[in-house]
């Protein structure tokens, strides 16, 4: 019965492993990124790993690069409690009204 038990745990920690360790990367498009890390959620919710939604946003906000920085204060600061599926279409709309995309320029003194 135990090894039984052993091959579905072991799914659930190589998904939930590869989840936490998904970063976007720096100017990719969030919404893709997004889908990405729906699907790695719904894979963890197939395997029954019992995670809560915060996790699962949780995991989402530290995927994203640097540039989600003031998106990720003002979300955590006002206590915003969404679905996966809101917070990714936040996601798209700060993407969009940005201008994270021009590269950085260095600054000399």
């Amino acid at each position: 019965m135990k090894e039984v038990n052993a091959v579905p745990d072991r799914h659930i920690r190589y998904a939930a492993i590869k989840a936490f360790g998904t970063k976007m990367a720096e100017g990719s498009s969030v919404q893709s990124h997004g889908v990405k890390m729906f699907s790695l959620m719904e894979k963890l919710e197939d395997l029954k790993a019992g995670l809560e939604n915060d996790t699962y946003i949780d995991v989402i906000l530290q995927s994203l690069p640097p540039s989600y920085d003031p998106f990720i204060v003002n979300y955590n600061m006002n206590g915003l409690e969404k679905s996966i599926h809101k917070l990714i279409n936040m996601l798209v709309q700060y993407e969009a009204t940005t201008d994270k995309f021009e590269p950085l320029r260095p600054v000399y003194c």
